[in-house]
């Protein structure tokens, strides 16, 4: 008798897992429903009683001690068993007795990219969006059929789904289990096909899917529509739509998580003397207060102006970093002007600063970087 393992094409020192694969694929290739030659189906009972004697753990050892503990009725018939329909289907005898599939299935996913500015943003916005997806079909409303017909009871497996087959072996007749060759395992056939989907129950169209972006997303952000993604074959139920969030860029203002960031560029003289001015936010103007003396990199904080938060109440704040323009060209009045102030004001010479890793390096980084 030939070696067990030379049959499976193993080593001896090969893993529970090769072994299976390995029987899994020679049977596969031997099958009598697969090859129906003489030669094939002898391999194929060598084949299914080395993996037997290999697949059990007590009966393997005692193939490996010697030969006087190869029996093919050490125990493994059971598990043999077991194993010869977890080869074909996948689990133990699970294709068996389980009827007929349905034809209509759940529908895919969807994933479709819209585009909010950021204004939109701040109190969410209402859009209409054009979606290219499987819809019902109009004309047999799922059923696949032709209107007037009906399917029809497959006369191969009777209306099963399945045919059974009895396979010889070493252990006896094993019944096999297949989904039926001519109605793939549905139980029935449709003579007369649906002219509008070709029996489908389903057709590709464009339609417009009403969508209220709440306040406060983000890009990246994920919303799910469930049962706004395609229709499944046969009517089946729809799949989930998924919309990705893209905010798009915006000239004056950033963000950063709930707060709206913004520069504003001071004049000289409003710096030192103060002032006050309306800057238009995404929600309408706004009063903004400038303190006298005020200095570049500082930040002036307007509450509840940002973003509306996503979860939870409330909203972020607007916060302004100041940038004071020093004019570059002066008429000689002003010069003469701007002289006085010099000689009236005793400035310190110009000198280098200590170096701080606090609110200018972050407000430099925040402010003029985004």
């Amino acid at each position: 008798m030939a070696d067990h393992y030379d049959v499976l094409g193993v080593q001896p020192d090969a893993s529970d897992a090769d072994i299976k694969k390995a029987y899994r694929r020679l049977a596969r290739e031997l099958h009598p429903d697969v090859n129906p030659s003489p030669d094939a189906a002898e391999r194929f009972k060598d084949v299914t009683h080395a993996y037997d004697v290999l697949s059990d753990p007590e009966q393997r050892r005692r193939y490996d001690a010697g030969p006087q503990a190869d029996s093919p009725f050490g125990g493994g018939g059971a598990a043999g068993f077991s194993d010869i329909f977890d080869a074909f289907f996948g689990g133990g005898g699970g294709g068996r007795g389980s009827g007929p599939r349905s034809r209509a299935e759940r529908g895919q996913d969807a994933l479709l990219r819209i585009d909010v500015d950021l204004d939109e943003v701040v109190f969410g916005t209402h859009k209409e969006v054009e979606v290219d997806t499987a819809v019902l079909c109009e004309t047999c409303h799922g059923s696949c059929c032709a209107p007037g017909t009906s399917p029809r009871t497959c006369d191969i497996c009777g209306g099963s789904g399945h045919i059974q087959r009895q396979v010889r072996s070493l252990l006896g007749n094993v019944v096999t289990s297949a989904p039926c060759g001519t109605c793939r395992g549905y139980g029935t056939v449709i003579p007369n096909p649906c002219p509008t989907c070709q029996g489908q129950g389903r057709v590709r169209a464009r339609r417009s899917i009403p969508v209220d972006v709440p306040a406060g997303v983000d890009s990246g952000l994920r919303l799910q529509m469930p049962g706004q993604g395609e229709v499944g074959p046969a009517g089946g139920p729809s799949g989930d739509l998924y919309l990705e969030i893209r905010v798009r860029h915006h000239d004056v203002f950033s963000r950063d998580g709930d707060d709206l960031l913004a520069t504003l560029e001071v004049g000289m003289t409003d710096a030192i003397l103060g002032t006050t001015t309306t800057i238009d936010g995404l929600d309408g103007p706004v009063e903004l207060e400038i303190r006298p003396g005020v200095q570049s990199a500082d930040v002036l904080v307007l509450k509840d102006r940002g973003v509306t938060k996503l979860r939870g109440s409330g909203r972020g704040d607007l916060r302004v970093g100041v940038q004071v323009v020093t004019p570059t060209k002066l008429s000689h009045k002003e010069r003469q002007l701007v002289e006085q102030l010099a000689k009236s004001h005793k400035a310190t010479k110009p000198q280098l600063a200590r170096f701080q890793q606090g609110m200018f390096g972050k407000l430099r980084d925040r402010f003029f970087n985004f």
